[in-house]
């Protein structure tokens, strides 16, 4: 994002002008934009797609970057290059560099050893410049992404800055071959805009991060806001209509209805990313026409006007504002929202001091401004030098293990497990690998994600005499496949697992993303038809306690909604008994970083067993069983992870979980003999 540029006195509404000069409308567009970015980071649900406020940017960059040059063009015939990318070094480096620096800081002192080597890989990229392509080749999903880099939000600007070194270059040689004719530049800059977005739209199917994060596919917008400026410059009779500026109008409705109709689950950019873009267009337009007619009076108000010119600063400091705390706290659960809302209003003062202090006094510092480029390419480079040699100073002084030097032999579960109060350094498995410790369904690709609706499960197991037992249920479901896939192997059950992210095995409307999850009511109709065409010696259902699932439901209480959709799954599996496990506990905080921050006091990482459980669901869980006409059972292995005080996160030299509520696939093997223990009864 670029900073703001300020040409002069405002310009008279009078008829288009080759110069636009200052125009406070768009010093307003970008208050818009970044409120709308900052809004949407500090989890303000209602602005859903406010992420469309970087496309606002990318428009309104590529407006002012091309005007700046073709007024060039026209006025020396030539593009200066040095000071072109000197003043752009100026305007964009030093503000966002201190920001990197401090925010790499930041993340040393508060967040957990384990992030660190991410947290220092994202701060080499952003200081060479190519953070985009860093979160691209990580396959980051920008819109869905749970556990998100410090520098994430460097992405834009490495879009700019990539822009910004291309586009001069493009549009000399193309002023050079058109015979310094506009009218053929501008059907150039217009065949390059089109291949980019035709190139954003194709591989949208190939790769999302790429299509997201690549300046090929994203260039259009900046492109799009280079048309605006040939337009503005062609002088056509109808710019000078006082209706013109409608188009201001026009854009702002628009736009506001993408903000609050796009959200997380649309596909974006692709044909989506049209919309902010042309509405980001008509403003620009519009806001040039003569007349009263437009939105400059509303974005020419005074808060409006403070906002735009702290836009770039405050773009810069939101985010690690959001994201640190967020590390900080251990929990993968957001922040309360009015914590979000106070850290996003803390960001306005802060990006103001950014602002006064770095971006504005850099920008017009004498010795800079007036000396040779090359001074300020200099200083540029030993700023990102600086980044760099900081970011592995301070990967030589992590801590080399997240562990300490004693060890602990293995244990098997038992009941009123005390935990490990220390970090064995034997751990199994290690810190650094835990999260990837998942059950083997996710790698053969048979655990449901997603939209994704295919009913006809894994299959595990040999021994044809052996009893089938179903699996099904959420992730919580997929908890037990280790376990019940051990049993499987020594003969002792046949499995046929069913399991599909974040769809309970309730008969209740559910959502998925704060809308309806319709792929879960299809897959969990015909799994259940599968078990009536079956029939099975065991059916297992587990779920995660979590009451959001659940559709809003009226005057009817979550609990009151959980137990009539139990009842009625139990009801439709007709003939086998059932099994429904209750659900193990919830950490307060991500384990894993709470162990790597504490590797010899591991006990303060274990939760009071009281805050651990959704108490009135397990309630409504045990009426729907108690009230049931099905053979209906409640297994309860609540004995083996907790004891009266605490659940513990490590026992012997396991961890026992893999994030908050997710059990590790090698605890869950060494649960088999416990949940036979429970279920061999219901199928003998």
């Amino acid at each position: 994002m670029t900073a703001p540029a300020v040409h002069g006195p405002h310009a008279a509404r009078t008829a288009p002008a080759k110069s636009p000069g200052f125009r406070p409308d768009i010093q307003g567009l970008r208050a818009i934009a970044v409120m709308l970015v900052l809004l949407y980071h500090s989890g303000v649900s209602a602005l859903s797609g406010g992420f469309v406020g970087v496309d606002v940017f990318f428009v309104i960059s590529g407006f002012l970057i091309t005007t700046h040059l073709l007024e060039a063009l026209e006025r020396e015939g030539r593009i200066r290059f040095g000071a072109f990318y000197a003043k752009r070094a100026r305007r964009i480096l030093p503000a966002a560099l201190l920001v990197a620096l401090l925010s790499m800081l930041a993340a040393w002192i508060w967040m957990s050893p384990l992030l660190m080597p991410e947290v220092l890989r994202g701060a080499v990229a952003t200081a060479l410049y190519v953070p985009n392509y860093f979160f691209a080749q990580q396959g980051t999903n920008y819109l869905a992404e749970s556990t998100p880099s410090v520098f994430q939000h460097y992405w834009s600007l490495g879009i700019e800055e990539q822009f910004y070194l291309f586009w001069p270059l493009l549009l000399a040689a193309g002023f050079w071959v058109c015979r310094r004719s506009e009218r053929r530049l501008m059907l150039g800059a217009a065949a390059l805009t089109a291949a980019s977005f035709l190139a954003c739209v194709l591989l949208m199917d190939v790769s999302q991060p790429w299509t997201f994060f690549s300046l090929p596919t994203r260039a259009w917008e900046l492109g799009a806001g280079a048309l605006v400026a040939f337009l503005l410059r062609s002088g056509a009779r109808w710019l000078r209509s006082k209706r013109t500026g409608l188009l201001a109008w026009a854009g702002l409705v628009v736009l506001a209805l993408v903000v609050v109709t796009f959200d997380e689950g649309t596909a974006f950019p692709g044909w989506s990313a049209a919309l902010p873009v042309l509405a980001t267009a008509a403003m620009l337009v519009g806001g040039a026409a003569p007349g009263e007619l437009h939105a400059g009076r509303v974005l020419g108000l005074a808060p409006m006007q403070f906002l735009g010119t702290i836009s770039y600063s405050l773009y810069l400091v939101h985010w690690p504002l959001q994201v640190i705390p967020q590390a900080a706290s251990l929990s993968e659960e957001p922040l309360p929202l009015w914590i979000r809302l106070l850290l996003g209003a803390v960001a306005v003062p802060l990006a103001w001091l950014l602002h006064r202090l770095v971006e504005r006094p850099v920008l017009r510092w004498p010795s800079l401004r007036r000396g040779p480029s090359w001074r300020t390419g200099a200083l540029a480079a030993a700023a990102s030098l600086e980044l760099i040699a900081t970011s592995a100073g301070i990967s030589q002084v992590l801590p080399q293990q997240t562990s300490s030097d004693r060890t602990a032999a293995q244990e098997q579960p038992s009941l009123a497990p005390t935990g490990t109060d220390f970090v064995p350094a034997n751990l199994s498995p290690t810190l650094e690998t835990v999260s990837g410790d998942n059950p083997s369904i996710y790698a053969a690709g048979c655990h449901q994600e997603g939209e994704a609706a295919d009913a006809s499960g894994c299959r595990a197991g040999e021994n044809p005499d052996a009893p089938l037992v179903f699996l099904v249920g959420d992730s919580h479901a997929a908890n037990w496949y280790p376990a019940l896939e051990r049993l499987a192997e020594e003969g002792r059950i046949r499995l046929d697992s069913s399991t599909k992210s974040s769809c309970l095995p309730l008969e209740t409307p559910q959502q998925f993303e704060d809308r309806p999850f319709d792929s879960c009511d299809r897959w969990r109709g015909d799994v259940l038809e599968r078990i009536a065409e079956v029939e099975p010696d065991l059916v297992v259902l587990a779920a995660f306690h979590d009451p959001d699932r659940l559709m809003p439901g009226g005057q009817d209480s979550p609990e009151t909604r959980w137990r009539e959709g139990l009842a009625r799954t139990l009801a439709r599996i007709d003939g086998p008994p059932v099994a429904v496990m209750r659900d193990v506990p919830t950490q307060a905080q991500a384990p894993t970083h709470c162990l790597a921050q504490n590797p010899e006091s591991a006990g303060r990482c274990a939760t009071p067993r009281a805050d651990a459980f959704e108490v009135p669901l397990v309630q409504a869980e045990a009426d729907a069983i108690a009230e049931s006409d099905a053979d209906a059972h409640h297994v309860d292995l609540t004995g083996y992870f907790c004891n009266e005080a605490s659940c513990p996160v490590l026992l012997g030299n396991t961890v026992i979980y893999r994030d908050q509520h997710h059990l590790t696939q090698t605890f869950s093997r060494e649960m088999a003999e416990p949940l036979w223990e429970e279920i061999e009864p219901l199928v003998v």
